[in-house]
């Protein structure tokens, strides 16, 4: 890992990357702030015209909406823009292993950007994301099957409830060899599943091939998922929290506050 990535009684620096059509922006920025981190939102033509730099950052987030109001398919067009007009850029950042985690939009554009799940290592465009087989855009709360296998979920527990909000994820692999690989290396780290932990068809909101809300890389330092966890970072933004008793810090605080640990430490 590049020198830089160590922190000497700094806090991390977090992109949060805008583009037309973001949403959730200020959501994400609140939520890598309270966890520790400087964030700071900027739009892609600022790295693209070299006003800012993203080797200065450590963590870089992209986060939902719909860019480029999805045109031709989710986060399509915002992939092409960052591999043809940032590609050294972030392929140092990804060489440098510094956390990335794309939200929704953000797990889209990694899909089509081919950085997930990229089993064969040359950045190919592997799985896709299909329209909602319900056939309507999902708004709603759901359980997931955590693994913990990425940086961004160490010490998460088994289930945990976060908002998901999208028309277009159902999560579709490109070949039986990718699902296959999938299973066999452990990447799958979200799956939709029942308050009990069951996986069944019933759980599952868009039709995602094996139930799946999120993968990482091979290396665990790239995280794209569907869910929403800067909308569960308190437990005021629970829809059950004047019922239920629960702990302040919402399910989706420590995915954020994994990634600041990480590069706190140095790893």
């Amino acid at each position: 890992m590049a020198k830089d990535i160590k922190m000497v009684n700094k806090k991390p620096k977090a992109i949060v990357l805008l583009s037309a059509g973001t949403n959730c922006d200020y959501e994400t920025e609140y939520a890598l702030n309270l966890s520790g981190a400087e964030a700071e939102r900027v739009h892609i033509n600022d790295f693209i015209t070299k006003k800012k730099k993203l080797k200065d950052y450590h963590i870089l987030t992209i986060p939902g909406g719909f860019s480029f109001g999805d045109d031709i398919a989710a986060g399509k067009v915002l992939a092409n823009k960052i591999k043809f007009k940032l590609r050294d850029q972030i392929e140092s950042f990804v060489k440098d292993k510094k956390p990335i985690i794309g939200i929704c939009n953000g797990f889209q554009v990694l899909v089509k950007l081919g950085f997930l799940p990229d089993i064969t290592r040359n950045q190919k465009q592997e799985a896709t994301f299909a329209i909602n087989n319900t056939g309507r855009f999902e708004d709603r709360w759901v359980y997931l099957k955590t693994n913990t296998k990425c940086i961004f979920t160490n010490g998460i527990k088994g289930i945990i409830y976060l908002p998901i909000a999208h028309g277009e994820g159902r999560f579709i692999s490109k070949n039986q060899k990718i699902r296959e690989t999938l299973h066999r290396k452990n990447l799958i780290i979200f799956r939709y599943c029942d308050k009990n932990g069951n996986i069944n068809d019933e759980s599952n909101p868009n039709g995602s091939e094996n139930n799946i809300a999120g993968i990482c890389s091979l290396d665990g330092t790239i995280l794209g998922m569907m869910p929403h966890p800067e909308r569960h970072i308190i437990k005021f933004q629970h829809p059950r929290w004047t019922r239920e008793k629960l702990s302040f810090e919402g399910d989706g605080y420590l995915i954020f506050k994994n990634a600041v640990r990480y590069v706190e430490n140095g790893l």
